[in-house]
């Protein structure tokens, strides 16, 4: 068991967010996989769909009808310092965390309590190094953003690469996302927010750069990259403008493993030409029609939060992400895959990231950490186990 810091807890984990979309098949995941005498807790605003959700859980494993119920608010600060302090680690799914975030992580950072969420927001996760590193780091607190489809399998999938590689030389990898699947309502309004906020986003990451130490004698560099045809995949790599690059760099900036000059770029890989050209020309219009709060308000209403693809979509839903790696003479093509990477991957990601973060033995990190820096070679063991694959796929010697 990891170090907590004060005395015992009563619970190891508790899943705030519950009954949202994700929520749920989370609380079905660790209600199918978590081991005997994990003690977690479900937790959100109204208690009756949280009594409704642990009878469902308990047609899974009959011993989740004991499960503790939290009913508090995302707002209510006293209630989340009461929560954060009953365990040993929160996982949220109450995006968009940048409204609905604050109050839990600040929460968990002075209460020397981990934290797992699933962000995708840029604006939040600089926020929130800014705001509660310090402090984390006083208690003991592991902050660790992105612990979905955003960002694990790039953020595992770079580092699974970079092992591959020599050590103490320089190295480049570029990750290549596929995917056919469709979105929820929470990640539409969370996307949306996301576009509406440019410049508060470009002054969080402003505000970070001030606050955040300078690498000495090593040098990172991680961006989304430009256009191109890539003969590594054999199709037409777009810049892929998600946090997944901010979170590998963050990682390769915290260990000496990813060598002195590490470069990390990220793209979505398109098959057809037509897909190239159209796929950027319908982003910049959302995002331009975001800029409007009516209409980006009249867009998130078309799709709700709490709704998502129904059993049979996701089930027919899968990503691949390939990882082109090259450095001292070497180079390597390595694969993340998966099924349904919103929602039936992204639960049981974060479901092992809590129970890792929870059960493992672990590196001695605190403060805002990536999923890489926090659990890295458990976390990898983990959903290896658990069904994500990670392949080499192909080995080239002697490059000149």
């Amino acid at each position: 068991m990891n170090r907590q810091n004060g005395a015992p807890r009563p619970l190891d984990v508790v899943l705030f967010g519950a009954t949202g979309f994700v929520g749920t098949l989370t609380a079905e995941y660790l209600a199918a996989h978590a081991p005997a005498g994990l003690r977690w807790a479900l937790a959100g605003r109204d208690r009756g769909r949280l009594e409704r959700l642990r009878e469902r859980l308990a047609a899974i494993d009959p011993g989740c009808a004991d499960l503790p119920l939290v009913e508090t608010d995302a707002a209510d600060a006293d209630a989340l310092r009461e929560l954060a302090a009953s365990t040993r680690v929160v996982a949220t799914t109450v995006g968009p965390y940048v409204r609905y975030g604050e109050e839990l992580i600040a929460a968990c950072a002075e209460a020397g309590t981990d934290y797992a969420d699933l962000t995708g927001e840029a604006e939040f996760i600089d926020r929130s190094f800014v705001l509660h590193d310090t402090r984390a780091r006083e208690t003991g607190a592991r902050l660790v953003h992105a612990c979905g489809f955003e960002s694990v399998p790039h953020d595992l999938g770079a580092y699974f690469t970079v092992l591959q590689l020599p050590e103490g030389v320089p190295l480049s990898v570029d990750g290549f996302v596929r995917t056919d699947a469709v979105f929820s309502g929470g990640t539409f309004a969370s996307a949306l927010t996301a576009m509406g906020r440019g410049p508060k986003m470009v002054a969080a990451a402003r505000e970070r750069r001030l606050h955040e130490p300078r690498l000495v004698g090593r040098r990172v560099r991680a961006s989304a990259g430009s256009p191109h045809y890539s003969g590594a995949t054999g199709a037409w790599a777009l810049p892929l403008p998600t946090v997944d690059p901010a979170v590998v760099g963050q990682s390769a900036r915290a260990l000496q493993r990813y060598g002195p000059d590490f470069r990390y770029r990220h793209f979505a890989s398109v098959r057809t030409l037509p897909m190239a050209l159209g796929g950027p020309a319908a982003l910049g219009a959302l995002v331009a029609a975001a800029q409007f709060g009516p209409v980006r308000d009249w867009l998130t209403g078309r799709y709700e939060p709490g709704r998502g693809p129904d059993e049979e979509r996701r089930a027919r839903s899968w990503f691949t992400v390939r990882f082109a790696g090259e450095g001292g003479g070497r180079r390597v093509f390595t694969e993340v895959s998966g099924g349904d990477p919103g929602y039936g991957e992204t639960a049981r990601i974060l479901a092992e990231s809590a129970m890792s973060l929870a059960l493992d033995e672990l590196p001695a990190t605190s403060g805002q950490v990536t999923p890489v820096v926090a659990m890295g070679d458990a976390l990898l063991a983990r959903l290896g186990a658990a069904g994500l694959r990670f392949r080499v796929a192909a080995v080239r010697e002697d490059l000149p």
